[in-house]
Order: structure tokens, then sequence, then C-alpha cells
């Protein structure tokens, strides 16, 4: 039932390692097991989305982010004709390395490593969490995933090293799926969240297009709606399938523009195939303004941050001090949830810089 553009089970490329795989489920359903069996998948429930753990039992976490991005992508997988299963693995899988305390959390480390020759980035240590780190197997380690599954986790790069030491490659569809999904789900869960905190609220939203558009059109759907709560969640929902509609009848304009027929061709095209249209594409910048100057660094997210920060930046120099490898470090500080970090830093009786 798939498109021919679509990277069906039959022409996967395989794994790493050379397994006998189970006759119930295809390679990317297995995939998606491993991925939601990891420890490095528990773990994102304790780590930061916008909002530090403990902020509020209703705020999103790394985890339910994941889970958000996966409902996007396989509702834009199934409504192009492409692999659900591939595409739901690669989003569950796309923030296993990222580190406690959001990307402050994650600047604070890339710093650090700099100092000593190395970097962070937090796609790649997500294909790092699932190829070394999860030992799971007696003859390999990490989870052994699908190549396609490993290659759509470096979705922020326009061409990527291939994962068995091929030549570079470009993304599938169900890759570049995620990568839009990953934006949609941040874009709606982050004004939900920010209404929720009232560190902004829907007057101030009123400058902000797609939201008032949205707005206008629950409106007039459901009529006046006097429940907050369930109003400001329709016109998210409603926002959020905007985009999702829009991004669908992009990519499938693109798809025509460039005459992409099969497979190969998706890996031959040099221009994304999987996008916004330029009038939503417009939209979208002035919500992540929005968002960046009234969420991202209004002065109480901007202070849980900087605290995030300290304890990264003070649990690197102890542990580097009491002879740990840079390396190894990276990989122990990325693996930390929020809490087990400010608890480290309490249990090991250290001041914050």
């Amino acid at each position: 039932m798939l498109k021919p553009f679509a990277v069906s089970n039959q022409v996967a490329k395989g794994r790493r390692h050379a397994e006998v795989l189970d006759d119930e489920r295809s390679g990317f359903q297995l995939d998606r097991d491993r991925v939601l069996h990891s420890r490095a998948w528990r773990r994102m429930e304790g780590k930061t989305q916008v909002f530090v753990v403990g902020y509020g039992d209703h705020y999103r976490t790394r985890m339910t982010h994941s889970l958000e991005v996966a409902q996007v992508s396989r509702d834009l997988a199934r409504w192009l004709g492409l692999n659900e299963d591939l595409a739901e693995t690669i989003a569950l899988a796309h923030d296993l390395g990222h580190t406690p305390f959001g990307h402050a959390g994650e600047h604070a480390l890339h710093e650090c490593l700099q100092k000593h020759g190395l970097e962070f980035e937090h796609n790649e240590q997500s294909r790092r969490t699932v190829e070394e780190l999860e030992m799971v197997y007696p003859k390999f380690s990490g989870l052994n995933l699908s190549i396609e599954v490993l290659e759509g986790l470096m979705k922020h790069h326009s061409s990527w090293d291939h994962p068995t030491g091929g030549d570079m490659i470009r993304p599938s569809l169900e890759a570049q799926i995620v990568n839009l999904a990953d934006e949609i789900a941040y874009q709606n869960h982050d004004v939900d969240d920010g209404l929720r905190s009232e560190l902004f609220n829907e007057k101030d939203l009123r400058e902000v297009e797609i939201w008032e558009q949205a707005m206008e059109e629950v409106q007039y759907k459901y009529g006046d709606i006097l429940d907050l709560p369930v109003r400001r969640a329709r016109i998210v929902s409603h926002m959020m399938s905007m985009m999702i509609k829009d991004v669908h009848d992009e990519t499938e304009r693109r798809l025509r523009e460039h005459k992409i027929e099969t497979l190969e061709d998706v890996y031959a095209c040099k221009t994304p195939l999987v996008d916004f249209s330029v009038e939503m594409r417009r939209r979208n910048t002035a919500l992540k303004e929005f968002l960046t100057n009234r969420l991202y660094f209004h002065p109480e997210v901007k202070a849980l941050s900087e605290h995030g920060q300290s304890i990264i930046r003070t649990l690197f120099d102890h542990y580097l001090a009491q002879g740990m490898e840079p390396l190894v470090l990276k990989d122990y500080l990325a693996g930390m949830t929020d809490r087990f970090a400010e608890f480290q830093v309490k249990e090991l009786g250290l001041s914050l810089e």
C-alpha cells in the first residue's frame, strides 16, 4: 500500500550486525520496540523540554515531546503513503541523546567539551546512544537499528555520513517528515505550555497571524467557548492541523514538481521535498519569534535554564578533576535526567558556579 517513493520493508538497507529477525514484526516495528524498551527512552521522562521537570504536572517533558512528534509523523506518513513505522521510530528516537535542562544544558555541555577538542550535538548523540551506549545484546553494542533509522537521526543535516561508512546520503521522505513534525510539535505545545504558565496570554498572541486565524476558525466552528482551557485546547489543536495540512499539500506539490516517482529519485533530489509552503513558513517564523521573545527568553525561563547550565558546568569540572575522560563525561552528563543531575550536586556537596 506504500507509494513507490516510500521506504518499504522489502528494500530496507539492513543493519550493521546481521540478525535473524522476528516473523511477527517488520524490521521497523522491531526498531520502534527496541527504542521504547531502552534506558535512554525511560530517562527522557525526567528531561526538560522548556520548563524544568517539577515545574508542574502538565508541562511537556522530552518524552512527551517525542510522543507528540511521533503522532504528527505517523499522520503525515499515512497521508502521503509513506512508511509509518519508520517515521514513528525516527521520531521516538530523535531526542534520545538530549541533555538534561533542554537546549540550555546542551549549550553548556558543548562549551565545556570545546575546551578539550570535542563537541556536543544532540542528534549525533542520539545516534551514538543507539549505536554504542545502549548495552542489551551479547554480541554487539547498541540497539542495532535499521540503517534508515540511523540516517533519520541526523535529520538536521542536508546530507550525512553514511552510518556504515559509505557515501554521503540524503534523507528519506520519512526522515524529512520527522524534521517537520518536530517543528510542528514544539511550536504548538510550547504555545500551550506558555499559556498554561501564564508567561503570556491569548491577548498577547493576537499579534501572531496563525493564532489569530486559528482562533477565528475555531470560533466559527464552535461559537464562543467560555471555558478557557477548552478554548485554548481547540485553538492549539486547530493550529497544528493547519500546519500538518500545509506540509502535506506542499510536499505533494514538490513531489510533482521534481517528478519524484521512486525512492532513488528521493535520495537523488538535492532539494528538501517535505516542507511548509512559503506562506506557512512566513507565519511559522513569526510564531517562533513570538515564542523566543515571550517564552524562551522570559526571565523566569532564563533563570531556570541558567541554573541548569550551572549544574552541567559544575559537574563537568568536578568529574574532570576526579580523572574522568572528557568523552566519558560527555556520555555520562548527556544521559542524566534533571533530577539526577540536581541530586549529584547535592550528594557531592558542590557549590554551583
